[in-house]
């Protein structure tokens, strides 16, 4: 009897804490989100996963190893996050399933990702504002990008203890780019900008295509050698695709090297976020924050769009702007959807992906200029 007893004692069922529970309640409500609403399924339902696993009672997979014994899988594989291993590796795929062309043919819509930053830097100063330290706030800024490893870079190295409620803003704003930015979207435009057909973009020539990762590293790396981590990677992900001579390089980092870092990120982000350090007031105000710099990102870039279409005419649609925020190609399908409504016969996704690689860069420096100044 004393060993049944001791037995039903190490069960979760006799451990268990309301706090857990309701992480564990909140852990099945993204993966609901993630395999039924399909909403960034790749990255939200490993971190869901890690969520649930981690906030089970006397779950060993955190452990830190001690007395001996070897620590839990989980706080093996979070290491890739603490050495800022799996970020860049991310933007490595990135690079290589992204075509750049739209940016090279159409230069100016870098303009509209660097305006689409602005929302990092004005909740920076809100977060200062509501009390939390420099490294604190610069790493809720950058929620306001949309990049997730970015994100997920910089608070780790800023802030590690926000990383759980940082991380999982960062992807649910990702993934609810087609609910948060259309209203947006429409509040700043008029029914006639959003009919605004563009002119097709002018083809690039495969120097072109291999020469730009070569002068944007070049450039960047020397400004600002805090970006390189991530901006290195990218740029080496896009020269494996385009140079034409590391094609099985190329489909390593889109395919197999992407899905596996995809599997250790999404599981160690999770698993940092236990009761312990998400159910917190500091959690709930990144949160609110978070969406505050999305929104403001959005709309900077609409109204950054708002003015080129002044500056030429007419013949910038201000939608794309809304693709200067670095959600690659989620926030560029939505500048698609919005315009075909107004105008069918309009087709601004490839328009709007040179600003969305724009913003990729440009969350990136903003992200190497807080690691400069801050660190």
């Amino acid at each position: 009897m004393d060993k049944f007893l001791h037995f039903i004692s190490q069960t979760g069922f006799a451990n268990i804490e309301f706090s857990s529970f309701f992480m564990m309640v909140i852990a099945i409500f993204l993966l609901y989100l993630g395999i039924a609403k399909k909403y960034e399924p790749l990255l939200l339902v490993p971190i869901s996963f890690g969520m649930l696993l981690v906030n089970f009672p006397l779950s060993p997979l955190m452990a830190i190893p001690e007395n001996g014994q070897p620590g839990g899988l989980l706080h093996y594989l979070y290491l890739g996050i603490e050495l800022g291993i799996y970020p860049p590796l991310i933007f490595l795929g990135i690079g290589a399933l992204t075509d750049f062309s739209p940016l090279i043919s159409n230069p100016k819509t870098l303009l509209l990702g660097a305006a689409a930053q602005i929302g990092i830097f004005g909740t920076f100063l809100g977060a200062l504002a509501l009390g939390f330290t420099p490294m604190e706030a610069g790493s809720i800024g950058i929620i306001g990008g949309a990049d997730g490893p970015t994100a997920i870079y910089l608070s780790s190295q800023m802030a590690p203890h926000l990383l759980g409620a940082i991380s999982v803003a960062a992807y649910s704003y990702m993934a609810l780019v087609p609910m948060i930015q259309p209203p947006i979207m429409r509040l700043l435009t008029s029914k006639r900008e959003r009919m605004i057909v563009m002119e097709e973009l002018r083809e690039t020539s495969k120097r072109e295509r291999i020469l730009f990762p070569i002068i944007v590293i070049l450039i960047t790396g020397l400004f600002l050698p805090t970006a390189l981590p991530l901006l290195g990677m990218l740029m080496l992900g896009n020269l494996f695709r385009e140079c034409g001579v590391t094609e099985r390089l190329s489909k390593a980092s889109q395919n197999e090297l992407n899905s596996i870092i995809v599997i250790f990120l999404g599981l160690s982000v999770g698993a940092k976020c236990s009761a312990e350090y998400f159910l917190t007031v500091e959690t709930i105000q990144i949160i609110v924050l978070g969406l505050v710099a999305f929104s403001i990102g959005t709309a900077t870039g609409v109204i950054m769009g708002k003015i080129m279409c002044k500056a030429t005419g007419g013949k910038v649609n201000p939608l794309i702007g809304a693709a200067g925020v670095s959600a690659v190609p989620m926030s560029a399908r939505v500048c698609q959807t919005v315009g075909a409504k107004d105008n069918p016969s309009n087709f601004l996704l490839m328009i709007a992906m040179g600003p969305n690689v724009g913003g990729v860069i440009g969350s990136a420096i903003a992200a190497g200029i807080f690691l400069a100044v801050l660190m």
